[in-house]
């Protein structure tokens, strides 16, 4: 992991088109803002964590065997 020191304004850049800026820091709260090409996602890292354990719970619960039984019933 890199760790930097930036001020607020200040920015770095990343892979050459993604762009992150300190707007704001407020006590211990920090505020970014995030400039990146519209096919690269941002995403909150917890929300990430949420999205992937919910992927994990629904392959669990229903496999694609299961899945393609589920379509040929009638």
């Amino acid at each position: 992991m890199l760790i930097l020191s930036r001020k607020k304004g200040e920015s770095l850049i990343i892979g050459g088109d993604i762009e992150i800026t300190v707007v704001d820091v407020a006590g211990d709260k920090v505020r970014l803002g995030i400039k990146a090409p519209g096919d690269v996602s941002v995403l909150r890292a917890e929300l990430k964590l949420t999205a992937d354990e919910n992927k994990d719970s629904a392959a669990k619960v229903l496999t694609p065997e299961a899945l393609a039984g589920l379509l040929n019933k009638k």
